[in-house]
């Protein structure tokens, strides 16, 4: 087998992992691993607004209102008009969303930073290097994508 075939079998185990997370996900938890990682941030501080969630996820707030409307809708997260500034509105986690994120499968993602990070910085560096030659490679450098390991477009939440 040639390297070509050999690199192309790699890409094809990453997009496979990430497909098959993403259905344990879905089957476990009923949620995407975008929605399941809006939980996260959230349940990381308790409350946030959807422009800080937007900040943090590296989307849009129009991204994040229409996952937050989708959770909501799932009884994962409610809305609360500020104590400090009525024009704003906080997100928190129900009982249902903190239990969620508690018994949800481990996340592809979670996996991937603690081996990330357990790496020297210069493997680090030499493996963020490959990855973006990969996605110039795919036309994909200049996508816009979040920080989440999931197929699809994250504007347009399931």
């Amino acid at each position: 087998m040639n390297r070509t075939d050999i690199s192309l079998i790699a890409l094809r185990k990453i997009l496979r992992a990430t497909e098959l997370y993403g259905r344990k996900l879905a089957s476990a938890a009923g949620l995407t691993a975008v929605q399941f990682r809006v939980l996260q941030v959230v349940a990381e501080r308790e409350m946030m607004t959807p422009k800080d969630i937007a900040m943090q996820m590296g989307v849009s707030q129009a991204t994040i209102t229409s996952l937050i409307d989708k959770l909501e809708k799932q009884g994962m997260v409610r809305r609360t008009k500020s104590e400090a500034d009525r024009r704003q509105t906080n997100i928190t986690l129900t009982t249902r969303g903190r239990e969620t994120v508690d018994t949800a499968p481990d996340a592809l993602q979670q996996r991937y930073v603690r081996q990330f990070e357990a790496l020297e910085g210069w493997e680090q560096a030499q493996l963020i290097s490959s990855l973006e030659r990969v996605a110039a490679m795919l036309d994909a450098a200049e996508l816009d994508a979040a920080p989440v390991l999931d197929i699809g477009d994250i504007r347009k939440p399931q």
